[in-house]
């Protein structure tokens, strides 16, 4: 099966060089790079979203993405050296938007960092990929200790190894949570204090309850590990409130359930970028709409767009994002959803 699928693979990309007329090595390794976070696997995926659905991209239509594909006006957002004023091992109860997924949350006592990336790349190789547009607002060295590491699902903007590699060195003592099927890239990678995580699954650690949710989106690493893996959401319960880490999404009624089972979050962290053009990526990305449908489904307080101005994933203008979230939010009348600077800190409600 494995030589059939490799044959099938390169079959794959000769009739995408011939239907493109690729004639350079650059544009080549592009599209291998494509291919490899696109091409569907030969068997039937371990694992669908609630709905059913395995996400996947025929070859006719990655076709009429990179045909009509736009350049993005790039830019730079502003970071904010706010946190080098407040003592982070010692303060409580504040939030950090490190950049794309990651943050920085203290809660009660406990550390927690999201989905940390801090390489220059989102990517498995160390000098192509997409290179991040602005550095971390925290370097790996200004982290306090951490107790908790939270990862919603392998794709590279997501599971940095490298910086997890260098985390679990700096702090033995941190404890990854991770969707089921990923363990074994950590344990090749020597970390071993690794939780795996099912849908609706849950732990308790220092009076937080931590359950891993399911959202719409898919997983891969390679070639032949589309969806082996399972990806998802955060909720992070205390004793008072919940803070919920969205992770990669497109828009389903799996926020409606989470609220449902799991309660209202005072605080959802939401993915908001990485959408155009919208028929390509929307089964697995919201755009800045429907990430207030998913603040509204979950009845939460507080929402922080994340998921954008860092790396460019997709066609859209690196501002775009936040400038749709700002009409958005005026014409929908909704109040308290809004994005970060980062580095800035926000103090959570006590």
């Amino acid at each position: 099966m494995q030589t059939l699928r490799s044959y099938l693979f390169f079959l794959w990309i000769y009739i995408l060089n011939r239907k493109l007329k690729i004639n350079n090595l650059i544009k080549m390794l592009r599209y291998l790079f494509l291919a490899l976070m696109l091409f569907p696997t030969l068997v039937f995926a371990k694992y669908k979203n609630t709905d059913g659905e395995a996400i996947d991209k025929s070859l006719k239509d990655l076709i009429r993405w990179q045909r009509n594909q736009k350049k993005p006006t790039l830019a730079y957002i502003d970071l904010s050296n706010e946190w080098q004023n407040v003592n982070l091992e010692n303060e409580n109860n504040y939030l950090i938007w490190i950049g794309h997924s990651t943050f920085l949350i203290k809660k009660d006592g406990l550390t927690v960092l999201t989905d940390p990336v801090f390489s220059d790349r989102a990517s498995p190789f160390k000098r192509f990929g997409p290179k991040r547009l602005i550095p971390p607002s925290l370097s790996i060295k200004n982290l306090p200790p951490i107790d908790i590491v939270t990862v919603s699902h392998n794709h590279y903007d997501h599971l940095d190894i490298r910086s997890l590699k260098k985390i679990s060195k700096k702090y033995p003592n941190a404890l990854f949570l991770i969707p089921k099927g990923d363990k074994d890239i950590f344990n090749k990678r020597n970390i071993k204090n690794v939780i795996e995580f099912e849908w609706w699954q849950n732990t308790d650690f220092k009076n937080h309850t931590f359950t891993f949710t399911p959202v719409k989106h898919w997983s891969a690493r390679g070639l032949f590990d589309r969806n082996e893996s399972l990806w998802g959401g955060w909720f992070i319960n205390s004793k008072d409130y919940a803070i919920y880490h969205a992770g990669d999404t497109g828009y389903s009624k799996d926020f409606i359930e989470t609220k449902i089972r799991l309660g209202a979050p005072k605080y959802a962290l939401i993915p908001i970028g990485a959408y155009d053009p919208e028929w390509f990526m929307s089964a697995s990305h919201v755009n800045p709409e429907d990430s207030i449908k998913i603040m509204k489904d979950l009845e939460a307080q507080y929402g922080f767009g994340m998921h954008w101005g860092t790396f460019t994933l997709t066609a859209e203008d690196t501002l775009e994002p936040k400038k749709r979230l700002n009409n958005a939010v005026i014409a929908d009348g909704i109040e308290n959803f809004k994005t970060l600077i980062p580095g800035e800190v926000v103090f959570l409600e006590q």
